[in-house]
């Protein structure tokens, strides 16, 4: 027997692996392919105060290495998660993490009060950091100061752990992560898209509506570790660590970095299963190496010694 078992806050996981806000919609959308009770949670699609269409289309492409996308926070805005998304995961044996995103820090901070007392709500993830929309998203995450801002206001709406999701579009992640834990976060999730684009050259258009959008999938992996370490180097919350993450060696090498969990984002869209498949190869690690506790191996990364 392995213990998956970690611990973000007061939240207890059952196991490290949890669903990124906007691959995995609002959860039931996904039992044809995987049992979620087996996750140790799912982050919902991003609510707003009020519902939105999102971006024009196109606005998802293929990429050699992962996917661009520009969606916009499509999203039936928060009265309806409420009252037709949720009772949905009402029998779902997981946690549920709200993700929110916000046009103004009074926005933030009103969306949550109406979420904090929904008892199938397990906590909160606020993003401050996509990319995709005119308002707010990107300019919340890259300013300590805002980022802070917000975090108090959303703190001061709910007793449930809060989770900052955080952009890699800044010069020192670290900064913005301490920001999120002097403010009230329990936690911080690492990262967000990078910032990318792709043009079709026989119509000479761009790939995406919006000509810009969120790069995800393995080729931001590399980024995602380094940006994982410099914030679990920064804050004593915990880190959860997302961008690439294709199979159980990648969380793997995220809990080492100093993840404590891990989201998947792109896998869920290429292989629905994989989440689960993801949790037994951990599992298995953990047997091949004689680890008893997952949690042993988080942030257990070795310096090489320099000479």
């Amino acid at each position: 027997m392995v213990d998956l078992s970690v611990k973000i806050g007061s939240l207890t996981l059952k196991n490290p692996v949890l669903t990124a806000s906007g691959t995995f919609g609002y959860g039931r959308e996904y039992d044809p392919y995987l049992d979620i009770s087996q996750l140790g949670g799912i982050v919902t699609k991003t609510v707003t105060l009020e519902p939105r269409q999102g971006n024009p289309m196109p606005r998802i492409a293929e990429t050699p290495a992962g996917m661009l996308n520009s969606i916009g926070l499509s999203n039936v805005g928060v009265e309806k998660y409420l009252n037709e998304k949720l009772p949905l995961l009402a029998d779902v044996d997981t946690n549920v993490i709200a993700n929110v995103a916000g046009n103004t820090i009074d926005e933030y901070a009103e969306i949550v009060s109406r979420l904090q007392h929904h008892p199938r709500i397990d906590a909160i993830e606020i993003n401050v950091s996509c990319p995709n929309v005119e308002k707010g998203g990107l300019a919340f995450g890259t300013d300590a100061s805002v980022t802070a801002a917000v975090v108090k206001g959303v703190r001061n709406q709910t007793g449930k752990p809060v989770i900052v999701k955080l952009t890699p579009n800044v010069t020192d992640i670290g900064v913005i992560a301490r920001a999120a834990e002097d403010s009230g976060a329990d936690a911080v999730s690492c990262i967000n898209t990078v910032q990318g684009m792709g043009v079709n050259i026989h119509t000479r258009q761009p790939l995406l509506a919006r000509i810009i959008g969120g790069l995800s999938g393995p080729a931001i992996k590399p980024i995602a570790l380094a940006k994982v370490y410099q914030a679990a180097q920064a804050v004593r919350i915990p880190v959860i660590g997302l961008g690439g993450i294709m199979g159980w060696a990648d969380a793997v090498e995220f809990l080492i970095a100093g993840a404590t969990a891990v989201q998947t984002g792109t896998l869920n869209f290429i292989e629905p299963a994989g989440p689960v498949q993801l949790i037994q190869g951990l599992e298995s690690y953990c047997i091949t190496h004689n680890i008893s506790r997952i949690a042993d191996i988080i942030g257990s990364l070795e310096k090489r010694p320099v000479k």
